[in-house]
């Protein structure tokens, strides 16, 4: 049988559309000898992809979230013309490896990731056998660009350029891992670098603008790819601590300076959304908003809120992993719809390569294809039947399938439907339900584990991470 590559499919499509069209109008009969000129339409183009990917940000650390002092608009107006995702997972209550989650479409332990973060003096990361979002879509003809934190790994081969960006604008690491908030004569020796692809721009830069910068950057690679497909990665920096607001944003959020914060991150949408109208873009680009984790409650006021969620980032409570996420593509995704059923964001790989035709990787992930619950279609329901969470070092700690979660070493066992804040442990009421989901869960763990594949160690640097003598 013959098979159709895509783009074949798509203009064979667009011809049959144009002879049905052209077969049911009412035009009057032609004369004999007259030909009919049949103009097969253009195959339309795949949609653009930008992920905005805030850090340490709360379930209820926007408006359309609950939020009553921090004021969102934008991303307000992004879930009234999309849809919110109540439900809304990532695979770690930590950066670095729900950043690998996020990109891989598999759970950090499946890629090596899942030993907490990656600090400066770190030798490794994300190997570049794995690949990413940006890895797909290159490959497909996509332009790709990372603006902001990366935090996979910063030594030669670990950088994004080696993991299918086609350029980078950022930090390689957080904020904190940095010179810029602490004292003088201070003890810690790293310091943080501003890069641009592979070099290194600025040492210490300032993070009262990184906001900013980042998000110029990404609307200039909108403007400068706007006539041929594009993936934005826009992972901020921003609420982790330190918290930096520009001058046109600090002092102004009731909720203070994480409010401040949070608010210019909003702006950031804004821009971002705005560029995509001022090219036309907008009923072709898949815009996804979401926070790498939850919010790092020890630091009170600075830290964010995960809402009526229990606990924040570091920890498997709901607040550390059920994160707030918004989407928006229009006349793909209905305006003003919230899906309540389970989605993670290890699902936005196979998602994109089912929106853009572009070809999954060939080795096991985790994700699943959600084009069906984005699209609202009647009975779509999670193609997730188990979630496992993992601790911030990387070890087994829980399991929710369907309505149920149990969290392995206490014995806890919630109704996260009904209880959403999980305050009322019903263990005591469930004791085959109990001994069922550890058995899943140690069953599913045992699989990754047995096909985890390695990260990448590299023994040469990119730059020396050490603060000057």
């Amino acid at each position: 049988m013959l098979q159709l590559t895509t783009p074949a499919r798509n203009s064979l499509a667009w011809l049959l559309f144009g002879l049905l069209t052209l077969a049911g109008c009412s035009s009057p009969p032609q004369p004999a000898g007259d030909t009919i000129k049949v103009i097969a339409q253009p195959a339309a183009p795949p949609p653009n992809i930008v992920i905005i990917f805030t850090d340490d940000q709360g379930y209820g650390d926007l408006s359309c979230f609950g939020h009553p002092t921090i004021h969102t608009p934008h991303l307000d107006a992004l879930a009234a013309n999309g849809m919110k995702l109540t439900q809304c997972y990532v695979a770690s209550p930590v950066c670095s490896p729900s950043r690998a989650a996020l990109l891989t479409g598999c759970y950090p332990k499946r890629v090596g990731m899942h030993r907490h973060v990656i600090f400066p003096q770190y030798d490794y990361g994300l190997h570049t056998d794995e690949v990413t979002i940006a890895d797909m879509l290159r490959d497909h003809g996509y332009a790709t660009g990372i603006f902001g934190k990366w935090h996979l790994g910063h030594r030669p081969g670990l950088m994004p350029t080696d993991q299918g960006f086609d350029t980078f604008f950022g930090v390689p690491y957080s904020n904190d891992m940095a010179q810029i908030h602490r004292a003088r004569n201070n003890n810690y020796p790293f310091r943080l670098p501003l890069m641009r692809d592979n070099e290194v721009i600025e040492w210490e830069p300032d993070q009262r603008q990184m906001t900013r910068m980042y998000t110029d950057e990404a609307v200039a690679f909108i403007e400068e790819h706007k006539d041929r497909p594009f993936f934005v990665y826009l992972p901020h920096s921003m609420p982790h601590i330190p918290l930096y607001a520009s001058e046109d944003f600090e002092g102004t959020s009731p909720r203070g300076l994480y409010g401040d914060v949070i608010e210019e991150i909003d702006w950031s949408v804004g821009q971002v959304v705005a560029a995509l109208e001022a090219y036309g873009l907008t009923g072709n680009t898949l815009v996804f908003f979401t926070s790498d984790n939850g919010p790092w409650l020890p630091f009170k006021l600075n830290g964010g809120s995960a809402g009526l969620l229990r606990g924040g980032k570091g920890t498997n409570w709901e607040g550390g992993q059920r994160v707030p996420a918004v989407v928006a593509m229009p006349g793909t995704i209905p305006a003003g719809s919230v899906c309540r059923e389970v989605v993670t964001t290890m699902d936005l790989l196979p998602t994109i390569a089912a929106l853009t035709g572009a070809t999954l990787p060939d080795r096991v992930i985790d994700g699943h294809d959600i084009t069906a619950l984005l699209r609202g279609e009647p009975g779509a329901s999670s193609p997730t039947e188990a979630f496992l969470y993992y601790s911030s070092n990387g070890d087994l700690a829980g399991i929710r399938h369907g309505p149920w979660k149990l969290l392995l070493e206490s014995g806890e066992l919630y109704h996260v439907d009904r209880d959403p804040g999980e305050q009322y442990n019903v263990a005591n009421n469930h004791a085959d339900r109990i001994a069922e989901l550890r058995a899943l869960a140690e069953q599913m763990d045992a699989e990754i584990t047995e096909h985890a594949r390695p990260v990448r160690v590299v023994e040469e640097t990119l730059f020396d991470p050490r603060k000057p003598e």
